[in-house]
């Protein structure tokens, strides 16, 4: 029963950690990054599906995503759906693939791009700390319900308060990584 508290922990913890890299890949960093484009879906004969679904989405270089379809019909709604995403990107459609140029961020930008991925990164640590509260009380209930010891009761919160402290440490990591990677000129 311990080990299945623990594990539960564990893996809830290392989802936290997961959400709060998604989130922070998906902030521009003013280089060029397939993941940019993740979260454009395009009409595609009737269905809403994800760009990376109906073409091919790659980096020409560091200031330039391209997007070539499968189906050079498709052009017109990727360019649509590029542009009703609301990214900030003002791409081209040259008849063949579509070009999203992307624009360098000034500082002020990039400021407020930091304090996004501190928000981030605190809602992470909030996440972390909740899923920590929640085991330690499943815990105690166990405690009294499977009969186990306090001292195997007491090692047990030891264990969650290292796997809490590897995931916030895990999270800052990744904030001082993106941090430089977005004040990066």
């Amino acid at each position: 029963m311990l080990k299945d508290i623990l594990k539960e922990t564990e893996t809830r913890m290392h989802k936290a950690i997961e959400s709060v890299r998604s989130e922070l890949i998906r902030i521009r960093t003013g280089k060029a990054t397939t993941a940019l484009l993740d979260t454009v879906k395009v009409e595609s004969y009737g269905s809403m599906m994800p760009l990376n679904q109906v073409g091919t989405v790659s980096i020409a270089d560091i200031h330039m995503i391209t997007v070539t379809p499968w189906d050079k019909n498709l052009l017109g709604p990727i360019d649509k759906a590029i542009m009703a995403a609301n990214l900030g990107f003002n791409p081209s459609n040259d008849g063949t693939m579509i070009r999203v140029p992307i624009p360098p961020l000034n500082e002020e930008r990039r400021r407020e791009l930091v304090k996004l991925t501190k928000k981030f990164g605190e809602e992470g640590k909030i996440a972390v700390r909740n899923i920590r509260r929640d085991e330690i009380e499943h815990l105690k209930k166990s405690e009294k319900d499977e009969h186990f010891s306090e001292d195997e009761r007491k090692r047990a919160e030891l264990e969650i308060q290292k796997y809490t402290d590897k995931a916030i440490k895990d999270i800052d990591s990744l904030l001082a990584a993106k941090e430089k990677e977005i004040m990066e000129v």
